[in-house]
């Protein structure tokens, strides 16, 4: 079987065979499944899965209180790997429910007067995008986009004078938009915007546990994360980092509760010090202790390795879809990531997606209005997005790229 350590673009890949196949024996779906919905939802290894039904069965053999509080040192553990996973302190880190929640309390934080600027991306999440233009609608804010560069991203130029002439409220990016494999310049980006006074969202949704990432390069205010995609971690779990600036200056999501503040006279509440102003007094700790043992198993594997490898194993798969008859890859950038999309002449994207699945392969259709902007400029209403990971081999890609030859051809 190919791993996935042959010379695939004339450098040996870091990973050896047997941690290739220590990973896959430790992650149950990759006996079941070729799993390419990575950008989805990535599978759990197994201790991930276990941390959660083990604490399931604890609520459930002496009480949720009481489980919380018997684990609480290792709920607690929790910060401090996320802080370490981006280079941060652990006061910095707020639990959410996903990166959407996460950014949701970032942007419900930000006081917007009318005729502010909120200043993006062409590529910028969907969600993100519709929540712009809420408060556009409610606020009365004005929408920026930055210009892309020929080659794709963000046009550099553009944003510092987008930033020195509208001098915007906020400047949000998203690192890898979900619908390309599209990477962001995100440290130069972060360089830029830290000569302007405004606040800086970035979007970390489909890179956090594809790569590295430092907080003392990206140079952003908020970062919003989930652990359910390349982190690995379970469904209904994230975080959101918040800088020393933002908590020094008193900003508070919109809906605070009593995890975020105090309640000490009649009409006076004290807000948390650090970033759990940020959450929700009601937890699922289950989920909890998953992320955190998702983001240790992250460190444990290397995320410096595990980039080199979806680099290495998402090229080969472009690279391969590249020579099928009527499949046209979508992806633009200087840097491109574990997100490949194509689509096919002539095709429907459920009937694709779905014979794939019939074959045991994973992977998602993507649609003009998920990114609206991008996909007007490629001229598709849709795409298949493949998204693999470390653990993925190249017999799996291998056997993907025969089955789109096949499904095509029919």
């Amino acid at each position: 079987m190919k791993t996935g350590n042959e010379n695939l673009s004339g450098a040996n890949q870091p990973f050896t065979d047997e941690e290739i196949l220590s990973f896959r024996q430790e992650t149950e779906g990759c006996s079941n499944v070729i799993h390419l919905n990575n950008a989805g939802a990535g599978l759990m290894p197994d201790p991930v899965t276990q941390s959660i039904i083990d604490h399931i069965k604890l609520e459930a053999a002496i009480g949720g209180y009481e489980a919380s509080a018997l684990k609480a040192e290792s709920i607690n553990g929790f910060y401090t790997q996320a802080a370490k996973l981006i280079n941060c302190k652990p006061v910095n880190i707020a639990f959410t429910a996903s990166a959407t929640d996460s950014y949701t309390r970032a942007l419900s934080s930000i006081p917007f007067n009318k005729g502010d600027v909120i200043l993006t991306s062409n590529d910028d999440f969907i969600s993100n995008q519709i929540q712009f233009l809420s408060c556009q609608k409610r606020f009365g804010v004005r929408i920026e986009r930055v210009k892309n560069a020929p080659e794709g991203g963000i046009d550099l130029n553009d944003l510092d004078h987008k930033l020195k002439t509208l001098k915007p409220r906020l400047l949000s990016v998203t690192h890898i938009p979900t619908n390309s494999g599209l990477v962001q310049p995100v440290k130069q980006i972060g360089e830029i915007a830290s000569n302007y006074d405004t606040l800086y969202l970035l979007d970390a949704c489909q890179s956090i546990g594809q790569m590295k990432l430092d907080l003392e390069e990206l140079k952003c205010d908020f970062l919003s994360v989930t652990s359910r995609k390349f982190l690995r971690g379970p469904r209904g779990s994230g975080f959101l980092y918040v800088s020393d600036k933002v908590l020094a200056d008193g900003l508070e999501p919109l809906f605070i509760d009593m995890r975020g503040a105090q309640w000490i006279e009649k009409d006076i509440y004290k807000q948390a010090d650090d970033a759990k102003r940020f959450e929700d007094w009601e937890f699922a700790y289950a989920l909890v202790l998953g992320n955190r043992y998702a983001i240790e198993y992250c460190l444990k594997v290397g995320e410096d390795r595990i980039w080199q490898r979806v680099k290495t194993l998402s090229a080969y798969m472009r690279q391969k879809l590249a020579l099928i008859d009527k499949v046209r890859v979508l992806d633009r950038g200087l840097e491109l990531g574990g997100l490949v999309t194509f689509n096919v002449a002539g095709s429907d994207p459920v009937y694709l997606a779905g014979e794939l699945l019939k074959r045991k392969i994973n992977v998602v259709p993507s649609y003009r209005n998920f990114a609206v902007i991008d996909f007007d400029e490629k001229n598709v209403k849709w795409a298949i997005r493949a998204s693999p990971h470390y653990y993925n081999t190249v017999d799996e890609i291998d056997q993907f790229i025969e089955a789109v030859k096949e499904i095509t051809i029919t």
